[in-house]
């Protein structure tokens, strides 16, 4: 007699789970009033300058049936475009080629941002409409990564919230002496390596396709 899988701990949790908007607000007290009013709808001219002090944005997507996406975007500080108040644009320096986050744009017309400034605690969550465009006169002002990209992800912004400095502040993600030290981690070969699950490949090889990889990073 075949035994089922047992379930994971999520479907034991959901059981009991948070079931609406109502109880979830029980749970805590009202957000202050300055949580509420410092959400807006355009660019001022700090939110403008913390997008040009960032080399890191994370970029978050869903398809048309709601699987989530996360996904990093890097390069110099001040690679993203600010095109006006109400407009940024991602150049897409060339990764893994899978697309998944254009392909999420494409689909459903949304993006949500996060942008990272190394060294500082302040965040900028940016919020709105979203599509992918190949117009060669937008590309060629996109060159922060290289050469002009193939595609730029351009969100057309409905909100934009700066997040206070607590969940850096809690993590000390820019103090090293709290970082964990190298060897406590698997390294990224030997993630790839057990990812990838070809019992002919070895960790050198990962190791080398990732070193090939980086000499070309830009292209």
């Amino acid at each position: 007699m075949t035994t089922p899988l047992a379930g994971s701990a999520f479907d034991s949790l959901r059981l009991d789970a948070v079931p609406d908007r109502e109880a979830l607000r029980r749970a805590y007290e009202l957000p202050s009033d300055a949580a509420v009013r410092k959400q807006m709808t355009e660019l001022t001219e700090q939110t403008r300058r913390l997008i040009g002090c960032s080399s890191l944005v994370l970029v978050a997507s869903a398809d048309a049936e709601g699987n989530c996406d996360v996904s990093p975007r890097g390069g110099p500080a001040g690679f993203v475009a600010v095109l006006d108040a109400r407009t940024v644009a991602i150049p897409d320096a060339t990764g893994n080629k899978r697309l998944d986050t254009l392909q999420n744009v494409i689909a459903t017309g949304r993006a949500g941002l996060l942008f990272v400034i190394p060294g500082r605690t302040t965040t900028l969550r940016v919020n709105g409409r979203a599509c992918v465009s190949t117009r060669p006169e937008l590309l060629s002002q996109l060159t922060a990564v290289g050469k002009p990209p193939a595609s730029a992800l351009v969100l057309g912004i409905e909100e934009v919230y700066p997040h206070c400095p607590k969940s850096l502040l809690r993590s000390g993600a820019w103090k090293p002496e709290q970082w964990l030290p190298a060897d406590a981690q698997p390294t990224s070969a030997e993630v790839t390596l057990a990812q990838l699950r070809m019992p002919e490949l070895t960790i050198a090889d990962i190791e080398q396709a990732e070193a090939d990889s980086l000499k070309y990073r830009y292209e």
